[in-house]
């Protein structure tokens, strides 16, 4: 099974030492947001986890002992880097130094097994298909041949979007196609694959490949393990990403983007984060209550039963040595 670490809040920003805890005790509990009083375990062991994945905006927090877990799991990261601001990122560091802690991590993992992504792309008076172009060039001429290949998609107008963002402008298809053809073009000149993420639109005419964000395909190739063909439901339309467990919680991440889907309001988050998270306790927010049902999480392995017995024969060998 694949666990998430960042779907849900960037927990590598935020709670680097509430994760490395968890992977030091071997377990995680995972409050279910829409029955709260069910709660699920998830062993972190090496013979239950097939890959961790992370997804953050700020991995410096995690780097000095991030071998604490890439030592002992196959591993795979994406790292979020975008055209905004602190007007649309207020908790996020800036581009540069965005860039130069991915360097840092690709130093430590490799460049194949990191995804930049450039999302969610959207426009308002301030951030025009000008700028975005504009800094979507700069980008990939500092990241190119350090990054696996770069994700984007385009906005997705949730209800509460509306809310938080009323400059948001309407992303029209004539819009998303100039878009798509202008990062297409660049992201090509630059040798950098780009695929879109949970977006229905064709645009392999532009050179964009559309796939899922979080494949067996690419993480086998990242860490060099064999993955049995099944078939990649995903999360929502457009979306072709494998199954896999969060640890996260919901309203619970402080950067607030002010295009999050994750949190009902930054202020709630943020107040969570305050007030709610214990770094000693198993689940991110709170701690179990006696009403509390706590059930297995099912964590079966997506890798072929001849990698499984391979790896097996390998670990035996090493410890004959």
């Amino acid at each position: 099974m694949i666990i998430n670490t960042g779907a849900r809040t960037d927990t590598v920003q935020w709670y680097t030492p509430w994760l490395l805890k968890r992977f030091e005790e071997g377990y995680a509990l995972v409050r279910n947001p829409l029955f709260p009083n069910r709660v699920t375990r998830y062993e972190l062991t090496p013979d239950k986890v097939d890959v961790v994945e992370f997804c953050s905006k700020d991995y410096r927090p995690i780097l000095p002992r991030l071998h604490e877990i890439t030592d002992r799991f196959n591993t795979h990261f994406q790292y979020t880097i975008t055209a905004y601001g602190r007007d649309m990122e207020p908790r996020v560091p800036d581009m540069d130094t965005s860039v130069d802690t991915l360097l840092e991590l690709e130093r430590i993992v490799g460049a194949r097994r990191i995804c930049w992504r450039y999302d969610p792309v959207l426009l308002t008076r301030d951030y025009t298909m000008a700028r975005h172009l504009e800094t979507f060039g700069h980008l990939c001429g500092r990241l190119a041949g350090h990054v696996d290949r770069c994700i984007f998609s385009f906005v997705e107008m949730y209800r509460k979007l509306r809310f938080n963002m009323p400059e948001l402008l309407p992303l029209t298809d004539a819009d998303m196609d100039e878009l798509a053809r202008g990062l297409g073009r660049i992201a090509g000149e630059h040798g950098i694959r780009l695929q879109t993420c949970g977006t229905n639109g064709d645009w392999r005419r532009h050179g964009i490949h559309s796939s899922g964000c979080m494949t067996l395909t690419m993480l086998g190739a990242a860490n060099g393990i064999e993955f049995r063909e099944l078939k990649h439901r995903g999360t929502r339309a457009g979306c072709y990403c494998i199954e896999s467990r969060d640890i996260g919680a919901y309203d619970s991440c402080p950067n607030g983007c002010r295009y999050c889907y994750a949190n009902r309001s930054p202020e709630r988050a943020l107040r969570n984060y305050r007030e709610e998270h214990d770094p000693e306790s198993p689940l991110l927010l709170g701690h179990l209550r006696d009403t509390d049902e706590v059930i297995q999480g099912s964590q079966r392995s997506f890798l072929t039963r001849e990698f499984q017995a391979r790896a097996a024969r390998g670990e035996q060998q090493a410890l004959q040595i």
